[in-house]
């Protein structure tokens, strides 16, 4: 696969938007792969945030500051995103690597708190079976994989849309396709989302049907969480129950009145609960 760096782009105008971040740039590699983190310092428990599959980093920066007087959150630039570098393969094996390298190069200490939310839950399952941490957080993994459905959202719903970025959109064109969100994470995603790499969509897209959630999630290891958004395509109900049933040591929690895109859809209550869900993990 050719990954399309022609066409990838990050805004003038998108840049403009670290100013009003509270996180310094941070830099991690992995062999020649250059990744970007959103450091939020301070001196509690690291917490290293991976986003979904068209979010860069930025785009969880409401997560991130809402959590800064309980930790240390680190928001990730995932390989193919943001300001992160493309690479040339985007696996689950690839992804879980670039974690194990931001968590030792940054020096997180030996036992960091991985969140994940959808591709980034996913990337934190597998994590956490090669090295030790804290706990995790799992928000809405996509349970698609062999043998079981297709991913909700197709692959030509997240072309359009990246499509549009590259052309140049603004709020209005992606409240079409989001109109939940608050409008500042609206206007956040249409200066971002140019940023992400087609190849790489593309590659995780066919991930989420090609690569099993459940082949890392009976090997997590207690205490995680699984979030979930009681109205989600991606973890139903039968879902829920199949994630109870793999790993016993997890507990399961549902957000009200949410989708898959839980922190955007119903973002107080939503947060409430994955601070819930790592206070006992970075007391």
């Amino acid at each position: 696969m050719t990954s399309t760096l022609t066409t990838r782009q990050v805004r003038q105008d998108a840049l403009a938007d670290l100013a009003d971040v509270q996180a310094v740039s941070r830099w991690a590699r992995n062999g020649d792969l250059r990744l970007h983190v959103l450091d939020y310092e301070g001196t509690g428990t690291p917490v290293l945030i991976l986003p979904g599959i068209t979010s860069p980093a930025i785009t969880m920066d409401f997560v991130a500051r809402e959590l800064s007087d309980l930790c240390r959150p680190l928001l990730l630039d995932v390989r193919g995103r943001g300001l992160s570098d493309s690479g040339t393969s985007w696996t689950l094996d690839d992804y879980a690597s670039d974690v194990l390298a931001v968590l030792s190069e940054l020096d997180l200490g030996a036992e960091p708190v991985l969140v994940g939310h959808s591709m980034g839950a996913r990337i934190a399952a597998v994590a956490a079976t090669r090295r030790p941490l804290r706990g995790t957080v799992l928000v809405d993994p996509p349970l698609s994989g062999p043998g079981r459905g297709p991913y909700p959202t197709s692959l030509e719903a997240f072309l359009g849309q990246l499509a549009e970025a590259v052309r140049g959109t603004d709020g209005d064109e992606v409240a079409r396709a989001w109109p939940r969100w608050p409008r500042a994470e609206q206007e956040l995603r249409a200066r971002w989302l140019s940023s992400c790499d087609e190849a790489a969509i593309r590659a995780t897209h066919a991930g989420f049907e090609s690569e099993d959630f459940f082949d890392a999630w009976p090997s997590v290891p207690a205490p995680s969480t699984v979030l979930y958004g009681a109205d989600s395509p991606v973890v139903t109900a039968d879902g829920a129950a199949e994630i109870a049933t793999a790993n016993p040591r997890g507990e399961l929690v549902a957000i009200p009145d949410a989708g898959h895109m839980v922190f955007w859809d119903n973002p107080a209550e939503a947060l409430r609960l994955l601070r819930g869900a790592l206070e006992p993990l970075v007391g």
